[in-house]
């Protein structure tokens, strides 16, 4: 695999901006699968361990503060959030992995739903599986990586927080990232780094979001 796909032109950054300057706002709720509506717009989903900053990245992508519900005790999210961005793309928020101070009936029942969403979602493009930049990627992440490629659901790699990093630091998170992707035929060769507290690397992953709404438009 190619380590890195080629930057993201300054046309691709300027259509992720005008996406999301959209309005976005909050559609379905769902603690089973079968509670979330069917759609056949594209959707784009954020996963990651508990605490890994899914909720506040969606909140920073779209330029809200409250849009996601955004918690400093792990797994708060519970059930899949979907949010409509504008008539063209859906947005998911889904549960944390990794919450250990839960029931095994709760554990079990947040696999089952993350479980069932990623096959049964026609519309899924892609997932953001969000790494904290300051951990990098465990088991954990790896054990989902491999249960993404067993349901044929491409992902991205998108690193966190790296606000509290030094840029060498960022560096080398970066490139742990891409290594670990590497080799992985269900994994995008280009990783992301973002912060939602500083808003550094959002307009690169708006641009990357918004190319894959373009693509579906195109098939249609």
């Amino acid at each position: 695999m190619n380590p890195e796909a080629a930057p993201l032109d300054g046309h691709a950054i300027d259509e992720g901006r005008r996406l999301f300057t959209q309005e976005c706002h909050f559609i379905a709720a769902g603690a089973t699968f079968e509670q979330l509506p069917p759609s056949e717009q594209p959707e784009v989903a954020f996963i990651g361990r508990s605490n890994a900053g899914k909720s506040s990245l969606i909140n920073a992508l779209v330029g809200q503060k409250t849009l996601a519900r955004v918690s400093k005790s792990p797994g708060r999210t519970r059930q899949v959030n979907q949010f409509q961005l504008g008539d063209r793309i859906i947005l998911a928020d889904l549960p944390g992995y990794g919450f250990a101070q839960v029931s095994r009936a709760d554990r079990a029942g947040w696999e089952n739903l993350i479980g069932a969403y990623l096959v049964g979602r026609p519309g899924l493009r892609r997932v953001c599986l969000l790494l904290d930049s300051r951990r990098g990627a465990g088991p954990l992440d790896l054990a989902m990586m491999d249960q993404l490629a067993r349901a044929a659901v491409a992902y991205q790699a998108v690193l966190t927080k790296i606000d509290t990093l030094k840029a060498v630091e960022v560096a080398r998170a970066r490139a742990d990232a891409l290594a670990t992707v590497a080799g992985r035929a269900a994994a995008h060769p280009r990783v992301h780094a973002c912060s939602a507290r500083s808003g550094d690397g959002l307009p690169e992953l708006r641009a990357e979001i918004a190319l894959l709404a373009r693509a579906h438009l195109a098939r249609e």
